[in-house]
């Protein structure tokens, strides 16, 4: 089991035997969706590069390109990334991460948003990735999630769940949703949107099935949420989210990670490659602090009455 505060540690202490020299390394971001979450990752490493010395412009060559949903341009901007041989390429989000993969086999790898490395053939081993790739992942604490909804919603016996079958990270979860619901109670129900014009319709066909909707951290159906919570208002339909960006756009609630922070702990690890450090050597990185939100006008949107006590608890209450 890798432990995430030992790597901080270790990573503070590489970075302090390093120095950044004058001369410009080169960092190529590939994304597969624009959506806030996967931009607050972007933003976050990027910081975390000019804290630690790599200013674009000054020593550092930065390139970003997004597939925009698309798997087949998301394999395109990894060839075109491995032919141009940068010191590292950042792969966002698990598809990307897999293209990267495929395409970069010499050039250094850090993945970012990645929920099940070992699952997705990334790297065989957390703790000792070897190769030319590691990374953080964001494998989300699914009963949390689900003890959220079952708070949030009480008596609720039903909860459907919005996945893309083609993301390894989004079939992972959603294995893990069906797995773990019986112990709370709780049936699951499934729709599938392969992409992200598919995300209204899969909302709609949830519509008297299901008490709640849990959004997991799939790229397709997060890049359109606000499909969901339409239907979710339209319908009295609670909508709750595993990323705490979901609800600034009108979801009820998340309990998640910082995708800023998950941004910065990649953006370090970029860092120690930039200074010499082999990525097969440093372990990937996973993510531990969770924050809640709550967005009380969404709940009542969408004909919730929130627990009582629960905005205290809350990291961030959206207005």
């Amino acid at each position: 089991m890798f432990k995430p505060m030992k790597l901080v540690a270790f990573m503070l202490a590489c970075s302090a035997s390093f120095s950044v020299t004058a001369e410009e390394k080169s960092v190529a971001i590939t994304q597969i969706v624009e959506h806030p979450a996967l931009d607050s990752v972007r933003l976050g490493v990027k910081e975390e590069l000019i804290e630690q010395g790599f200013v674009e412009g000054e020593n550092l060559k930065w390139q970003y390109e997004s597939a925009q949903g698309n798997p087949t341009t998301a394999a395109q901007i990894a060839r075109k990334f491995a032919g141009e041989s940068p010191d590292v390429i950042v792969a966002i989000a698990t598809p990307s991460a897999q293209t990267a993969a495929a395409a970069a086999r010499n050039t250094a790898i850090v993945f970012s948003a990645v929920t099940d490395p070992v699952g997705a053939k990334l790297v065989k081993n957390l703790d000792k990735p070897g190769k030319n790739i590691t990374g953080t992942t964001d494998m989300l604490p699914v009963k949390k999630h689900l003890e959220l909804v079952k708070r949030l919603v009480p008596g609720i016996k039903t909860v459907g769940t919005i996945y893309n079958p083609g993301e390894a990270n989004s079939v992972t979860i959603v294995e893990l949703v069906e797995q773990t619901a019986p112990e709370l109670d709780i049936k699951v129900i499934k729709a599938a949107a392969t992409k992200s014009s598919d995300v209204l319709t899969a909302a709609r066909s949830l519509v008297g099935k299901v008490d709640a909707i849990y959004l997991p951290t799939d790229n397709t159906v997060i890049s359109a949420a606000e499909a969901v919570i339409k239907v979710g208002e339209q319908n009295n339909l609670p909508v709750i989210a595993a990323d705490t960006d979901t609800v600034k756009r009108g979801a009820i609630a998340a309990l998640g990670f910082n995708y800023y922070d998950v941004g910065r702990q990649t953006g370090a690890m970029v860092a120690l490659i930039l200074n010499g450090k082999k990525p097969g050597d440093i372990p990937v990185q996973g993510v531990e602090k969770m924050e809640l939100y709550i967005n009380p006008g969404a709940a009542e949107r969408m004909g919730l009455e929130l627990p009582t006590g629960i905005l205290e608890e809350a990291k961030e209450v959206i207005k």
